[in-house]
Parts: structure tokens; C-alpha cells; sequence
């Protein structure tokens, strides 16, 4: 960005020449004849204008005009009249004179001159990878845009912005600029330099963290000491994350939302705990471990005894273990180190076991044979969260893990049992698992269908041995399904399960835990592979004539995500947790409002999966994890049972001393044997809240800070985590974990696809913050877990979505990205090109603040906020929208919808401060004196927009509110992340609704001015302008913003017309409401010939578009609708053009051409 023409958008003035930092900085001059408008050129060279008449009422630029109006002043005979110029007569005292923008620009610009300090020394600038040229190039490249618009203008053509998809990859490199002052970890960062000449979030970020951690910033003891201290508690814990690896973009939206609610609430007074930690994730952190031997070393797990596994693992930790703090710190996450857990710990352990051993005597824990969800490939029972229902609308093929052959899913294979005694009558079975037909026990059909009501009581043949089965009815059948005749395996179907219970069928299991085939499928199947197994049986089948058909038939295939394998239900001894009483209370809770869930759709859910909750299996078949604290009495059985004996214990003493109790038996004499597998991840989790304060010690932090204020996590985790967190929590600890529950979405991207490695769509938010080349982010690839074909797929996803890398973006940009969707509703869509939109919005506010300082100057001494009563009305108008800005960021966070906050935040710093009050105030700052309100204005805006953005950009706003002047007495806070928060109420003498009411009007006009100078194509020209109103009160508005209205419209004298009076003729007019009109001059300042041919090419291309539409044969819906405003704004332009046509016509009717003079 560079200094702004005359005539060049208001938003130019905000950024210095782009140079390189070793060359000092110029002074932009426009006193130079070759700077001033056109005409003002020709009075200052002599050279007299084409058509005395269009200078008309002309005014120039103030360091032109005063020697003008020397010069011409005699000749006249009117001050400030050039000699040619119309007498406006009584025009002429309806003017106000209007100064352009000033060039308001110190040899260094925006920036604080530092207290003997030697300048830009600690700064470097690196523009690795993008090489050492960028500013040429920058300046090259806007050269390049300037001439092409310049063409498209002449030739009467607006270029067509580009496509969502191109503009996400079309990117400028920026060049980085590092800090470089020698700052130990932990001392506060050197700001008494200058600020750099353009925003660079590695420069912002720099040093501020370790400070903040190192001054106890974030942790509770601090705040009790803060002024603004209310005595109130606000604790949250943050998702554990897997421990797995690296966190992802979706981690980022939770950590930017938990951050902003916790900086928010510590700003406000609040005494705030914020706990980190991860989870140990028992099946995946097995998994990449096993996998990484596999690839490094050739070595299975079974290979190496348990302690050598769990020794790999643990180093595993601690190598990568690091990497998600080390994430979380550069988020910005403000978190109390100090008390990090980690589900694995001493302190986790012991909570786990007190866990379980409460549970197992209260009864709610105990040790079944049940089907379960079962995984041959990790060879362990998973969760119902690691079951991915896959819908087949058809044949389909999938390779499996351990399978040699592809295997067809999505079929109906039909087959014939023969009934016993009738050889030519058969009932034919549907299933499209042939497989566990060894395991068959039954045929089961529904009580009233017809077609097999002379069957009920018969017995059928089973079609591979023979065996004799019974045909059962039942009602669960249903008829109109397949052929109405189900098979009942009650050993691997759950519903087969239930059917076989009420029937008193007993099991076969012909499936084993690796997937192969048992003992009781006979010699012919057995050890074979499950899925080889099934076309050896369709063989047999079709060899014994029993075979009836196959067709297509779509299904839900569950498959398991951890190892692409799919899922089989096996009949498993499992230690399980009862539910349905605790899910009662779950269920209750949000009934009765004592747990709120937001948003509230969430709690339909959340009832239905609690009626329906069955009992939770928490064994799992792995040796990473919590050790399941029950022991086996071996050789011994429960009194009057033939059952296992089994104890728990929070030690093997203590299950000694209740074995002994059981069995009679003194307990040295008696063997124990410990459990072998490890607890359901998920089980730790739900211990988190309590345990990670102590529990079950009786601690200081669980006292005071549990139950937690608010729960924070994604909506996919409501059932799996939270709703355990909420049955254990009120189980153990007699009241819920927490009473406020708040969901945010699941992060998709662009394409709204799920984040999935396999695809190439996760992205670690560090290579969003910093930027990465795209062969980086290939070799992240290589090096992760991925197989060779999901390996291609991930990689080609990458060069597509990210063809140049990812542009270095910033935590602060990232963070407001992040927050700024509504996050609470559906799916949010995020790409990289919102988070460089954010990332210029950061530079916006840098800019800003440097424009600010420079502003304030060196001797600047803040005056006491509730003292500050501005008397001007643009003042006063900035000030009544920071106090509305601060009214709607304290009406998000209370209602925690963080996209209203960066709406308000957005809206204000770059329309309302940047758009507005600063280009309007420019003009004002150079006036002799200077007006003392002004300045303080500034720094209000700035002091309490900047505590205003901390929440969600804490760099940012760290590295700029400590360069602002300190206010007297000394009490500020040391920290922007402890200074009082603003509220309405603190800003609420500066709210006046009226007048930003008012002031809208004015903008109203503005808009207006500039789509009149937009229709004449007036690029540097600053034409004369008058309102008129009938209405007084309308006229008293715009009375009292002349000033402003005429900087913000890019125009010269602004004045009022009275009603009724006519206006020059000539002039363009604009209607502003029904009782408004504004005149723009136009004569002097367009070439009426020249602009007619323009407006003539531009009124062919409108009307081509208009007729094109036309012809369109018209549809219904959304697509109509969007035609029909389009219509009507090609019909509303091409009004716009004829007007303008005709007044240029009129122009050259009362103005011959040179030529004719």
C-alpha cells in the first residue's frame, strides 16, 4: 500500500511508501505544480484553460491556492475570485471553504521517534523463500494495476473480480520482519523502538508469550491482585488432545474460542483457571506407534514383551509429546502451565482406579459376556465413536487390512434351507454376510406372514452341515424386507442377539479375534481369513444346488476408523459400565435447566441417546492405557457359581484381603492373576473435569474452581465425552462437572469436506500461522502414516488446493477467522484466503495505530476518559461508536457468540475509525492551533479499541497498546491481557444513538457524492457541491458536518442551497430522500465530448447485459430472483448513464469547444 493520490480511495493514506528499511523515509510533497489538479496547473504555469466557464467556482488545494489567490486576488476584485471566474452571487456565501486532505506526514510517518535510540537497528527483513526484491516487485506489480484499471477506465470497461477459488490462490509474498533485540525467555519484550513500516505477525509475536507466562499473567493468584478484581470464578479445561501428534485447524477454533472466553473473563476480574492437558488415546497412540515399528524397525508388537512396548511408547511421548504445548503456545492459548496434566500421570492413575473400584461397589460396574464392537486388525473391542457407518448404495469394492483380494459389500446373497422331511420345500434366507453362516442356530420369520405360516414349528436343514435348525417366528421379522426369512446368528448381529435371547438360542461363535475362522466351522474353513472364507461357502453352496441369486442391496457398513478393517460384533467377557440409571440422571439434568446445553438444538439429541443407551463396554484388548484394576482368583469360583472369581482392587493387597472374604481361603494361599487389558480411553476422559484439580483427594483447586463455569468442545463430542464427563461427574462427585455446555461446529474445508489426513485437507495451524511452501507440506506428508495409495491421493489434494504453499497469515489473523464464523450452527467452511483477508485487516489496524502515534506526538498526556466530552460532532460521533462497539462485544461474550464481537470489532476499526474519523480528522489536525480534543480522541479510540480486540487477537494488540502513551499516576496495567475490559456502562456517557443517527444521513450523502463522481468518471477532480433540504432539521444535520462531508466525498466547498432556490446551471444532480437534493459542479472539470463516447461504450455493454437477461426464458425460485434484481440494477445504472449523458449534452450546448472560441 502506498501514500494515497489526490483523488485515491480514503483508505490509502494509512501506509508509507513501500522501501526498503534501510532507506529513510521522505516526506510525501504536494506543494509541486505538477501535484495540483489540472487547472490549478494551468493558473500556476500561465497557460489559460481551454473554456474560462469551466472553472466556475473551482476550488484548489490549500498549498495552491494561497498563492494563487494572491496573485489573482487584485484582478478579480473579490478575495479568493480568480480573474474569469462566474460571480456565484449568492452561491458564493452559501460555500464553506474546504481544505483537501492535508499531507499530514512527518519524515516518519506513524511512527514514535524512540528516546535516543538508534533506528531499525533490531530490525531484519528476511524474504526467504520469495526472494530479496519484493518491495520492486510490489511497486512494479501496483504500477502494472493502476495502468490496466487507468485502460479499462478509458475504454469504458470494469474488469470482473476473479473467481472465490483463483483469488484464494493469488497471493503477494510479504516481506518478514523479525525481532531482534536480544530478549532472554521471559523479559518483557523491547518496544521503544519504531514500529516497522508494515504489519508482520512474526515480528508482533515475538517475546510476548514467555512474558506473559513468567509474570503468572494466566493464573488465578495473579488476578486477585487486579484493580478491576470482582471475586467471581470462571474455570474451563481444555479437550484434552490425543496425544497422538499435532493439533489441527479444528483444535484451533476450540482453543480460539476457550481464549477469547477466558481473556475476556480475566480482563473483566474475573479469578479464571484455565487447565491444559492431553490424552494418552489408548487405540491410536498404539497404533502409530506399532506403525512406526513396523516401518523403522520390521517389528511387530507381539514381538517385543508388554514392558518393552510400553517403554517404545512412552519414548514415543516424550519425543512428540512437546509438540502440542508447543502449538498451544503459539495460538496464544492462555492456559496455566503449572497445572498440565496428562491422562497417563500419577495423579490421573490414581483417579482412574478410585474411579472404577467406586463404581464396581456402588454397582454400576461389573463383568459380562456381551457382543461387542471388535476390530480383528488391532485385535481389541472399540468404541461406538470409533465405528465409521460407511452407507454402500450397492456393489462395492474394498481392499481390507490382511485381506489378499478385494471384497464385495452392498450384495444380497439369497440361500435355500431345505425343511426336514419335505424334499422338494425349502425357505430361502437373505444375507449379505455368507460367512457367518457356520454360526446360524436358527431361521426366524414374522408371526403373520403367510407365505411361511405353514412352516411355524417345522425344522429346516442348515445348508453347509446339515444340522437340523428350528423356524421360529417373531415379530422383530420384517416380512416386506428381502424374502421375509432372516437367518439368526445370534454370536456376531446384535439384533440377532436380543431375537436369540427371547428365544433361548444358544451362540456359536465361528469367528475369531484376528478374523479368521474357529474350530466350529469345521476343518474345510477353519484359520481361513473371514472374507476368503465367504467365497469358499458361496462355492459350496452353488455345488449343492442351494444357492438362489445375488442382486445388489444397499447397506451401512460399519467399518473401524483406526484401522480401515470391518468392525465384527464378537461375544467377549467385558468389564461394563451400568447406564441406564446414570443416563437418567444425564437426561434430567437438561431437562430440569441445571445443565444447559447451547446452541439448544443439541438437547434432542441428547435425550434420545440417552433413552436409548445401553450398558458401556470400557475393556480394551491393548497394553497402552490404564490397567483394568480387577484380578482374577485363579482355580477359584464365586460361591455357588461356576462363573470366574473375579476382585477389584485399588491394590493387589487389597484385592488379596476381599479374595480371602470370598473364597474363605487365607490370601497368601490364594493366586491372582490382574486383568490384561487397559480401560477405554474415553473412561479417563470423563474423569477429566475432577481429576485434572485432584480429585479424589480433597484439593484447594477442586474446592474452589469445580464444579467448572463452562464446558467448551465441538458438537461431534457430545455424546462420547460429554455425556460420560456428565455420568461420572455426578456419580463421583455428587454434582455435575459443569452447568453450561457450549458446542461450536466441525470444521470442513473449503469443498466442505471432513479434515482427513488421508485426503491432504489437515492442516496444522502453525503452517497457516508462519506459512509453508508447498514441497514442505509433501514432505510432512511422506513422513507421516499414511499408506502408498492414501499417501497419492493426500498429495495430489495438496498441489491442487495449495499450487504456491500457504502464505504466512499470523495467530491473531487465524484466531479472528476462526471466531468471526457463526460457529454455534452448521458446518464451518474455512480456507486459507479468509485468513489473509483477517491478516489485512491486522495491517489495517497497525497502520492505524501508527497514524495514531504520530498524531499524538511525543508530548501528548492522556486526559482521564470520563473527563473527555468532545464538543465537535465527528468527535463526538467516533466516541458514541466506540461506546456502541463496546456494547456489542460485552452482548457477545455474554452470550458467547464470538462472531458478533468481530463483526463490532471489524465494523468499527476499519469503517468507523479508518474509513471515516481518521480520514476526516486529517484535515483538522493540521489547523493552526491545533484542536486539543482531537488527539485525545484518537487515543481513547485507540486504548479502548485496542482492550476491546485483546480477546481475540492478543499479539496484536499487546505489541501496539504498549506504545501508547501511559496515562498519568502510574496505575496502568502492566499487561493489555490484565487491563480492564471495556464495558457499556464504563463508555456509556460517550453513547449517543441520536447522533450516530444523525451522522448516517450524512453518510447517506457521501455514498451519494461519490457514485456522482463515479458516473462522471471524476478521478482527481474536486468538484463544488450543494445540498438542499426542505426540511430544516435535514438541513441542520448536514450544516453541522459540512466539513466532514466534503472530505469524506472527495469534493471541494460544500454549501447549502435554501429551499426553493434554484441551482447553477449545469451542475449534476442527485436526489438524497424525498425532501433532499444535492448539485455536484461539472463545469471546468469534464471534457463533455470525451466523457459522452465513454458513457455511450458503457451504456452498449449495460444494455447488451439488460437485453442478454431479457431473452432468458424466466424460472422460479432463487435463481428468478436473483435475475430480477439483477434486472432492476442494470435498469437503475442505465438510468444513472442517460442522466448523466444529458447534463454532459447541456455542458457542451453553454460551453463551446476550444475550437470554436
Amino acid at each position: 500500500m502506498s501514500h494515497a493520490a489526490p483523488g485515491a480511495s480514503p483508505r490509502g493514506f494509512l501506509s508509507p511508501p513501500r522501501t526498503r528499511l534501510s532507506q529513510r523515509w521522505q516526506p510525501l510533497d504536494r506543494r509541486a505544480v505538477n501535484g495540483a489538479e489540472p487547472a490549478t496547473a494551468h493558473a500556476l504555469s500561465g497557460t489559460p484553460p481551454p473554456c474560462p466557464a469551466r472553472l466556475a467556482g473551482r476550488v484548489l488545494g490549500l498549498d495552491s491556492l494561497v498563492p494563487l489567490a494572491s496573485a489573482v486576488a487584485a484582478a478579480a476584485g473579490r478575495p479568493g475570485i480568480a480573474a474569469g471566474w462566474p460571480d456565484l452571487g449568492p452561491f458564493q456565501a452559501l460555500l464553506m471553504p474546504h481544505l483537501p486532505l492535508a499531507s499530514f506526514r512527518s519524515p516518519f510517518w506513524g511512527l514514535r521517534p524512540s528516546q535516543g535510540l538508534p533506528r531499525f537497528h533490531p530490525l531484519s527483513t528476511h524474504s526467504k523463500p520469495y526472494g530479496s526484491s519484493i518491495s520492486r516487485r510490489n511497486h512494479e506489480a501496483k504500477q502494472k494495476r493502476q495502468r490496466e484499471k487507468q485502460a479499462a477506465l478509458e475504454a469504458g470497461i470494469v474488469r470482473k473480480s476473479k473467481s472465490a477459488a483463483e483469488s484464494s490462490k493469488a497471493w503477494t509474498p510479504k516481506e518478514v520482519v523479525v525481532y531482534e533485540i536480544p530478549t532472554q525467555p521471559g523479559e518483557k519484550k523491547d518496544v521503544s523502538g519504531l514500529l516497522p513500516p508494515a504489519y508482520s505477525p512474526r515480528y508482533v509475536e515475538a517475546a510476548w508469550y514467555s512474558w506473559w507466562v513468567r509474570e503468572g499473567f494466566f493464573k488465578p493468584e495473579y488476578q486477585t491482585k487486579l484493580p478491576q478484581a470482582t471475586g467471581e470464578t470462571f474455570s474451563m479445561c481444555i479437550p484434552p488432545p490425543n496425544v497422538t501428534g499435532s493439533l489441527h485447524i479444528g483444535h484451533a477454533l476450540t482453543v480460539a474460542i476457550q481464549d477469547a472466553l477466558v481473556r475476556w473473563h480475566r480482563m473483566c476480574g474475573d479469578q479464571v483457571l484455565w487447565v491444559p492437558g492431553s490424552d494418552h488415546a489408548g487405540i491410536a497412540t498404539q497404533a502409530v506407534v506399532e506403525k512406526q515399528l513396523w516401518k523403522e524397525r520390521g517389528v511387530r508388537r507381539h514381538e517385543l514383551s508388554r514392558e518393552e512396548f510400553l517403554r517404545e511408547v512412552w519414548k514415543w511421548k516424550e519425543e512428540k509429546g512437546g509438540e502440542i504445548s508447543e502449538q498451544l503456545q503459539a495460538l496464544g492459548a492462555s492456559l496455566d502451565w503449572d497445572r498440565e496434566c496428562f491422562t497417563m500421570d500419577a495423579g490421573s492413575s490414581v483417579a482412574v482406579t478410585e474411579a472404577f473400584v467406586r463404581l464396581y461397589e456402588a454397582g454400576l460396574l461389573y463383568r459380562s459376556q456381551q457382543l461387542v464392537n471388535w476390530s480383528c486388525t488391532l485385535r481389541s473391542a472399540i468404541s461406538d465413536i470409533e465405528v465409521e457407518n460407511r452407507p454402500l448404495p450397492g456393489r462395492t469394492e474394498l481392499r481390507l487390512p490382511g485381506c489378499p483380494t478385494p471384497v464385495s459389500f452392498g450384495l444380497l446373497v439369497s440361500v435355500a434351507f431345505p425343511v426336514d422331511g419335505e424334499p422338494d420345500a425349502e425357505v430361502v434366507v437373505g444375507t449379505t454376510r455368507p460367512e457367518t453362516l457356520p454360526g446360524d442356530v436358527a431361521v426366524a420369520v414374522h408371526p403373520d406372514d403367510s407365505r411361511h405360516a405353514h412352516l411355524h414349528g417345522r425344522q429346516l436343514r442348515h445348508p453347509l452341515t446339515g444340522q437340523l435348525l428350528p423356524l421360529i417366528t417373531d415379530s422383530a421379522v420384517q416380512p416386506h424386507v428381502g424374502t421375509g426369512a432372516v437367518k439368526v446368528t445370534p454370536a456376531h448381529s446384535p439384533a440377532d442377539a436380543e431375537l436369540g435371547a427371547r428365544h433361548g438360542l444358544s451362540p456359536l461363535s465361528v469367528i475369531a479375534e484376528d478374523g479368521t475362522m474357529t474350530s466350529l466351522c469345521g476343518d474345510w474353513l477353519q484359520g481361513l481369513h473371514r472374507f476368503v472364507a465367504r467365497e469358499k461357502i458361496m462355492s459350496a453352496l452353488t455345488e449343492r444346488g442351494l444357492f438362489r441369486g445375488l442382486q445388489n442391496h444397499p447397506m451401512v457398513l460399519p467399518i473401524c476408523s483406526r484401522s480401515g478393517d470391518v468392525v465384527e460384533y464378537l461375544l467377549k467377557s467385558q468389564w461394563f459400565v451400568r447406564c441406564q440409571e446414570l443416563g437418567a440422571r444425564a437426561a434430567q439434568a437438561v431437562e430440569s435447566g441445571a445443565l444447559e446445553l447451547s446452541p439448544s438444538f443439541h438437547q434432542k439429541n441428547w435425550q434420545h441417546w440417552f433413552s436409548h443407551i445401553g450398558d458401556w463396554c470400557v475393556s480394551r484388548q491393548l497394553w497402552w492405557g490404564h490397567r483394568i484394576p480387577a484380578y482374577l482368583v485363579v482355580e477359584e469360583h464365586t460361591k455357588g457359581d461356576k462363573e470366574d472369581c473375579w476382585v477389584v482392587g485399588r491394590t493387589e493387597a487389597e484385592a488379596r484381603r476381599i479374595a480371602a472374604e470370598l473364597t474363605g481361603k487365607p490370601g497368601a494361599e490364594l493366586t491372582l492373576q490382574r486383568d490384561p487389558d487397559v480401560l477405554d480411553t474415553w473412561f479417563s476422559s470423563a474423569l477429566f473435569p475432577f481429576a485434572a484439580l485432584g480429585w479424589p483427594q480433597e484439593t484447594p483447586d477442586l474446592a474452589r474452581f469445580y464444579p467448572l463455569s463452562l464446558l467448551e468442545t465441538g458438537s461431534d463430542l457430545l455424546l462420547f465425552w460429554v455425556g460420560r464427563m456428565v455420568m461420572l461427574g455426578t456419580q463421583l462427585t455428587g454434582q455435575l462437572p459443569f452447568s453450561k455446555v457450549l458446542l461450536h461446529s466441525m470444521v470442513r474445508d473449503r469443498q466442505g469436506r471432513k479434515m482427513s489426513k488421508s485426503l491432504g485437507n489437515v492442516l496444522d495451524p502453525r503452517d497457516i500461522i508462519s506459512g509453508v511452501e508447498l514441497q514442505v507440506l509433501q514432505a510432512k506428508l511422506r513422513d507421516g502414516n499414511l499408506d502408498a495409495t492414501e499417501l497419492v491421493t493426500a498429495a495430489a489434494a495438496q498441489r491442487k488446493d495449495f499450487p504456491q504453499g500457504i502464505p504466512e497469515c499470523g495467530t491473531d489473523a487465524l484466531r479472528f477467522a476462526l471466531c468471526s464464523h457463526g460457529a454455534l450452527g452448521g458446518d464451518l467452511h474455512l480456507s486459507v484466503s479468509e485468513v489473509l483477508s483477517s491478516r489485512h485487516f491486522c495491517n489495517k489496524i497497525w497502520n492505524a495505530l501508527r497514524f495514531i502515534l504520530n498524531a499524538l506526538g511525543e508530548r501528548f498526556i492522556p486526559q482521564p476518559a470520563e473527563e473527555l466530552a468532545p464538543s465537535s460532532p465527528m468527535d463526538a460521533w467516533v466516541l458514541s461508536r466506540l461506546a456502541h462497539t463496546a456494547r456489542e462485544c460485552e452482548r457477545g461474550f455474554l452470550a458467547r457468540e464470538l462472531s458478533l464481537i468481530t463483526h463490532a470489532l471489524h465494523h468499527f476499526w476499519l469503517h468507523s475509525l479508518c474509513d471515516v474519523y481518521l480520514e476526516a480528522v486529517k484535515p483538522v489536525l493540521s489547523h493552526s492551533p491545533r484542536p486539543p480534543d482531537p488527539p485525545q480522541v484518537l487515543f481513547s479510540c485507540a486504548d479502548a479499541g485496542l482492550r476491546l480486540l485483546a480477546p481475540l487477537m492478543p499479539f496484536l494488540a499487546e505489541e501496539l497498546w504498549q506504545r501508547l502513551p501511559p496515562r498519568p499516576g502510574g496505575n496502568s496495567a502492566p499487561s493489555i491481557s490484565v487491563a480492564p475490559y471495556p464495558t457499556a456502562r464504563s463508555l456509556g456517557h460517550w453513547h449517543q444513538p441520536e447522533l450516530e443517527q444523525r451522522f448516517s444521513r450524512v453518510q447517506e450523502a457521501v455514498q451519494a457524492l461519490r457514485a456522482l463522481r463515479a458516473t462522471y468518471q471524476l478521478t482527481k477532480a474536486r468538484p463544488q457541491v450543494l445540498l438542499q433540504s426542505s426540511e430544516p432539521g435535514e438541513q441542520g444535520i448536514f450544516e453541522a458536518f459540512l466539513e466532514p462531508l466534503g472530505t469524506l466525498g472527495h469534493c471541494g466547498a460544500v454549501g447549502l442551497l435554501p429551499p426553493g432556490v434554484a441551482a447553477p446551471s449545469g451542475w449534476a444532480q442527485a436526489p438524497l430522500s424525498d425532501t433532499a437534493q444535492m448539485y455536484m459542479e461539472l463545469q471546468g472539470l469534464v471534457d463533455p465530448q470525451t466523457h459522452l463516447s465513454l458513457l455511450a461504450a458503457r451504456r452498449h455493454k449495460l444494455q447488451k447485459q439488460l437485453d442478454g437477461l431479457m431473452a432468458w426464458t424466466p424460472s422460479e425460485g432463487e435463481a428468478e430472483t436473483k435475475r430480477q434484481q439483477r434486472l432492476s440494477s442494470l435498469q437503475l445504472e442505465l438510468s444513472k448513464l442517460d442522466k448523466a449523458a444529458s447534463h454532459l449534452r447541456q455542458l457542451m450546448d453553454a460551453c463551446p469547444s476550444a475550437g470554436e472560441l
